[in-house]
């Protein structure tokens, strides 16, 4: 693996060997525990399970199993590799802002997207630390106490309402990833034999939408929670599956995006394998 490394993407702002292969146990925890709520969201459409169809649903799954705290910390560690990696990114493209025309624009994209995506794997490292050393509870529950404290502050509605929004765009994103393909452009499958980049190609374009999908929902509820000015409502992914559960042909709707993030996690473990592309 180390010596597929990337001429200018994560992996060489990475920059070691250690980091990276880390970074590589990262993507493949995060595709764990994407499979596990895959899991669970499959077991709560048939009625087989009342666990938390979220991440903090995986990772108590996670610390139930034989060898759960060993895991959770090998989880734990490669998310917060994977959180430095894109931390190192936004060193990288900040220098880029500035620059003029479509090179700033890159730079300030490429910034937020490392941004977002550093601070979405230092939070799940926490959580799996937390999982590991007896501490962690449900997420959902979490989410509404935030959103509730949140609603006290100066426009605190209004933040909720706009975070929500966030999502919503974000999981609009995903699907459009998925549909076009465009995925592919941000890895360099140059020396991938055309069996692994079938398998890329599939996986992404069913777990992209399946993701979005799921995103897109939880936005929905964090909208409404500003609206009704509810903070119940705000009640995270697993909510957001069980609100799709609820909807007319809902069981059938709910298998089709467990599958997607099934597929997702899938994606995942063979984006581990191939370099990012700059």
């Amino acid at each position: 693996m180390s010596g597929q490394r990337s001429t200018g993407g994560t992996l060489r702002a990475a920059d070691g060997d250690g980091l990276e292969n880390l970074a590589r146990v990262g993507l493949l925890a995060y595709g764990v525990v994407h499979l596990l709520v895959a899991w669970l969201a499959l077991q709560l459409a048939w009625g087989t399970s009342s666990e938390s169809a979220d991440q903090s649903g995986a990772l108590q799954t996670l610390a139930e199993s034989p060898l759960g705290k060993p895991l959770l910390w090998i989880v734990a560690i490669g998310l917060i590799a994977l959180a430095v990696w894109q931390a190192l990114e936004v060193l990288r493209w900040r220098s880029g802002w500035s620059a003029s025309g479509t090179q700033r624009s890159r730079a300030v994209k490429k910034t937020v997207k490392a941004l977002a995506k550093a601070v979405v794997y230092a939070a799940l490292a926490v959580l799996a630390i937390r999982f590991a050393t007896g501490s962690g509870s449900s997420s959902s529950q979490q989410q509404q106490e935030t959103a509730a404290g949140v609603f006290g502050w100066p426009a605190g509605r209004w933040l909720v309402g706009a975070a929500g929004l966030v999502l919503i765009g974000v999981g609009i994103y995903h699907v459009y990833k998925g549909v076009t393909k465009s995925f592919l452009k941000e890895i360099d499958l140059a020396s991938a034999p055309s069996s692994a980049t079938r398998l890329v190609t599939r996986l992404g374009q069913v777990g992209y939408p399946g993701k979005g999908i799921a995103l897109g929902v939880v936005g929905g509820l964090l909208v409404h929670a500003a609206v009704t000015f509810d903070p119940a409502d705000a009640s995270g992914l697993d909510g957001a599956l069980r609100t799709i559960l609820e909807a007319p042909f809902g069981q059938f709707l709910l298998t089709l995006v467990a599958l997607g993030i099934a597929a997702f996690g899938a994606y995942l473990f063979v984006r581990a394998r191939y370099p990012e592309r700059t």
